[in-house]
C-alpha cells in the first residue's frame, strides 16, 4: 500500500487496511481536493488498482464496495469535470489524429532530450515513473472489447494480440518493460514505484483506468489507445537511440526496437479499422474519440514539462530517491 499523500488518499488507505464497510469521506471532501493533485490522484490510484492486481492484505470485496464506489465516482467526476475544462478540443477525428500523425521539425519533448543529452539517472527514473503505465500496458484497453462489435472488434482484437505477446509470455510489452527495467537496475515489481511518481504520471495512469472502466467512455478509451499507438513508434525510435548512446543494455534498447516496428503497424489498425469501424456503428462517439486522443496527448505532455523542468535543473523528478 503506497503511503498517502494527503486527508483523501490517507482515509481511503485506512478504510483499505480495515474490513469492507469500513466509514470513508463524505463526497463533499472532494471538492475540496485539487483534480490534478497527489492526495485526489493517489487516492483514485488505490481505487482502481482494485480492478488490476490489488495490494497485499487488502480484502478482494473491496472492489465493489458500494460506499467506496460512490467515492470513487464523486472523484471521478472532478477529474472528468476539470479535464473537459482543461483540454484543448479539436472538432473532429481526423483533424485530431492528422496533428499527432505529424513529427514537429523542432520535437522538445522526453524522447528527444533523452536522445541527444538525457543522462543514465535520467532514464532510470523515466522508466521507474512510466513503469506504473508500462506494467499493465494494454490491460485497461482490454476493457473495450466486449463493448466493440464488427470490424471494430476484430481489429482491437487483433492489436492487443500483439500487446500480449502473441501467446508467448515472455514477448507480453508489460515484461519486455520489465526486462528494461532490470537493465536498468530498477526493481521490476508490479507498483514498486508508486511512492516515487509524480503526480502528473498518477494522472497520466488513471486517465486510462477511468476511460476503460466506464462503457460511457469508450469512444475516449479508443482515442486514448489511437492516441498511443500512433505516437509510439517515433517516440519509440529515439528511446532506443538513447538506450543505444547510454549503454543501457540489449533488454532495454529491444523493448523501444521492438515498438517502433510494431507500433508502425497498430497505428494504422487502429486509425482504419478500430475507429473507422466505431463510428461506423456509433458515428456519435466522434466527440469522445476525439477528446480521448486530446486528453492523451494533454496529460503526456504535463508529465514531459514535468520532468524536463527538473531535469534542467539537475534536479531528481522523483518523490524518493531510487
Amino acid at each position: 500500500m503506497p503511503e498517502h499523500r494527503g486527508d483523501l488518499s490517507s482515509a481511503v488507505a485506512t478504510a483499505l487496511r480495515s474490513r469492507p464497510g469500513t466509514p470513508l469521506p463524505p463526497a463533499d471532501a472532494v471538492g475540496r481536493a485539487e483534480p490534478y493533485g497527489d492526495d485526489l490522484q493517489l487516492a483514485l490510484y488505490l481505487c482502481y488498482e482494485l480492478h488490476y492486481r490489488g495490494f497485499a492484505g487488502v480484502d478482494p470485496d473491496w472492489e465493489w464496495d458500494p460506499e467506496l464506489l460512490r467515492l470513487r465516482g464523486a472523484m471521478e467526476q472532478r477529474f472528468l469535470t476539470a479535464l473537459r475544462a482543461d483540454v484543448p478540443r479539436r472538432e473532429r477525428v481526423t483533424e485530431a489524429l492528422e496533428e499527432i500523425l505529424v513529427e514537429p521539425v523542432d520535437g522538445a519533448g522526453t524522447s528527444h532530450y533523452l536522445k541527444d543529452e538525457g543522462e543514465v539517472w535520467q532514464l532510470r527514473e523515466y522508466a521507474a515513473q512510466r513503469s506504473l503505465y508500462h506494467l499493465k500496458e494494454a490491460d485497461p484497453h482490454a476493457w473495450v472489447i466486449p463493448r466493440l462489435w464488427g470490424r471494430a472488434k476484430a481489429a482491437m482484437v487483433a492489436v492487443e494480440y500483439d500487446e500480449f505477446g502473441a501467446g508467448r509470455a515472455e514477448r507480453v510489452h508489460a515484461q519486455l518493460f520489465a526486462d528494461l527495467m532490470a537493465d536498468l537496475g530498477l526493481d521490476t515489481s508490479y507498483g514498486h514505484y508508486v511512492d516515487a511518481a509524480a503526480s502528473e504520471m498518477l494522472t497520466l495512469a488513471n486517465l486510462m483506468s477511468l476511460f476503460g472502466l466506464h462503457r460511457a467512455l469508450r469512444g475516449a478509451l479508443v482515442g486514448h489507445f489511437a492516441a498511443v499507438e500512433v505516437t509510439s513508434s517515433p517516440g519509440s525510435r529515439r528511446m532506443a537511440a538513447a538506450m543505444r548512446r547510454l549503454e543501457a543494455g540489449p533488454a532495454a534498447v529491444h523493448f523501444y526496437a521492438e515498438h517502433v516496428e510494431a507500433d508502425a503497424v497498430h497505428e494504422q489498425v487502429v486509425r482504419r479499422e478500430v475507429i473507422a469501424g466505431l463510428l461506423e456503428e456509433e458515428p456519435w462517439l466522434e466527440a469522445d474519440v476525439t477528446f480521448g486522443i486530446d486528453a492523451t496527448e494533454w496529460a503526456d505532455a504535463r508529465l514531459g514539462d514535468r520532468l524536463l523542468r527538473s531535469w534542467r535543473k539537475g534536479e531528481s523528478t522523483l518523490r524518493k530517491p531510487l
